[in-house]
């Protein structure tokens, strides 16, 4: 067995990560790390520490986790929120608090700024109270320190940041009426009982989680996440998310870019996807012309669906010279070069869309339809509004029959564009 086999089986089991959705490089990166610091000489020396100790089990699942996130992420999700929850607490007559839940709540800002939301909107303490949940004692650990650096802080509107924090060194602490509304403890979503015995929550949060889950977990976590949600809830979801729970009987409520599904009691679940190409006869329109990725094709060149990079911002220059390597190798149809240098790069580097655009896109001409997708959502959950890899991944969609799916990911497309189009003409 390869002993790289021990280490995927070990986060399968522990937190449910399936090693194709961030790629094995990752993985290995975060096994070398944690051997040069427990000073293990082999594979087989870690392999025995980590079979002997929580806390490097722990520390395994530290250094694999990447908990990006800021203030605020998907302001539409939050600006819904509070629209929902004013219009929840008149249904239920003011009778009790509003219960959201947000999981994983990594180091704080999603609780703290759905908290900030409803303050805004209005409500009072006494009408809603918010839960995080995380499988990181560091992160929650971070989330109940509440001191927040500017990375944290992303995006023109950052008025809130007057309102509810005051500044601390070279950081932000988060305002005591803000902390009292949210409670934060640590909790695996993979566990049997979690939250066995708490009610329903009116609202969850559950955004790009699943995307890190093969089938049958992504399974077993959606009926965690209805138990969690009250029949006339509403779940939360990333935006590359939004097509397995509609192929599991949900629906979107229909407000753009909040990424926000409720039940479809009446509705039977679609059967989930073959993942065989199966084009459909009448291509939908596109807002720009769908690159044809999706054809397998041999050593052709890339040069009609690549763009620089303009978007990804290297941390080095070291970085910054190997992605431009893998265009390059991409670009003059050299597949097998490029995908090593995207692994390359993964084993020396913080991950970063566009590699994951790339080997979503080797993947695609290679015909392999399964491996692209969960590329394209890898770079999704790093970079929301990734223009090709939103195109692409429609393209796949559409060409397995998820013509629901296809289409909203062409009009997020559509959106972005303009976007970029108005602050290009400023």
């Amino acid at each position: 067995m390869n002993s790289d086999q021990r280490f995927f089986d070990f986060l399968k089991e522990r937190i449910g990560l399936d090693v194709t959705s961030v790629g094995p490089a990752i993985i290995e990166r975060a096994v070398r790390q944690r051997s040069v610091a427990s000073q293990a000489q082999t594979a087989d020396e870690y392999w025995r520490t980590l079979q002997g100790s929580g806390d490097e089990q722990q520390a395994l699942i530290e250094a694999v986790i990447v908990p990006e996130t800021w203030f605020f992420r998907y302001p539409e999700s939050f600006a819904t929120l509070a629209k929902l929850a004013t219009q929840r607490l008149a249904d239920i007559n003011h009778l009790r608090a509003l219960r959201i839940l947000s999981l994983p709540c990594s180091t704080g800002e999603e609780p703290y700024s759905i908290a900030m939301a409803l303050l805004d909107a209005g409500l009072k303490p006494h009408q809603f109270k918010v839960e995080g949940m995380d499988v990181s004692p560091l992160s929650v650990e971070k989330a109940r320190c509440a001191l927040y650096g500017k990375n944290s802080f992303r995006g023109q509107d950052i008025a809130f940041r007057d309102r509810y924090f005051t500044a601390e060194n070279d950081g932000y602490r988060l305002s005591g009426r803000v902390l009292e509304q949210v409670r934060v403890q640590v909790g695996n979503l993979l566990d049997p009982v979690l939250l066995a015995n708490e009610p329903p929550y009116d609202f969850v949060f559950c955004r790009n989680l699943l995307i890190y889950f093969d089938l049958p977990t992504q399974k077993q976590v959606f009926e965690v996440l209805k138990h969690l949600t009250h029949v006339d809830g509403v779940l939360f979801i990333g935006p590359a998310e939004g097509s397995l729970l509609g192929r599991l009987g949900m629906r979107s409520i229909g407000i753009p870019q909040s990424f926000a599904f409720s039940r479809q009691n009446t509705v039977t679940p679609e059967p989930l996807p073959t993942f065989a190409a199966t084009p459909m006869p009448i291509p939908l329109p596109v807002p720009q012309p769908v690159r044809h990725a999706v054809t397998p094709a041999t050593r052709r060149p890339f040069a009609s669906v690549a763009r620089a990079a303009p978007t990804v911002k290297a941390e080095n220059t070291d970085a910054g010279a190997l992605l431009a390597t893998i265009a390059t190798l991409a670009n003059e149809g050299k597949s097998a070069e490029a995908r090593a240098a995207c692994e390359r790069y993964l084993r020396s580097h913080e991950p970063v869309a566009q590699v994951f655009y790339w080997l979503g896109l080797l993947s695609d001409v290679a015909g392999n339809a399964l491996e692209a997708q969960g590329f394209y959502r890898k770079a999704l959950y790093l970079e929301p509004q990734h223009p090709d890899a939103l195109m692409h991944l429609a393209a796949l969609l559409q060409s397995q029959g998820d013509t629901v799916g296809a289409r909203r990911l062409q009009d997020r497309a559509a959106r972005s564009e303009r976007a970029a189009e108005s602050e290009r003409k400023r």
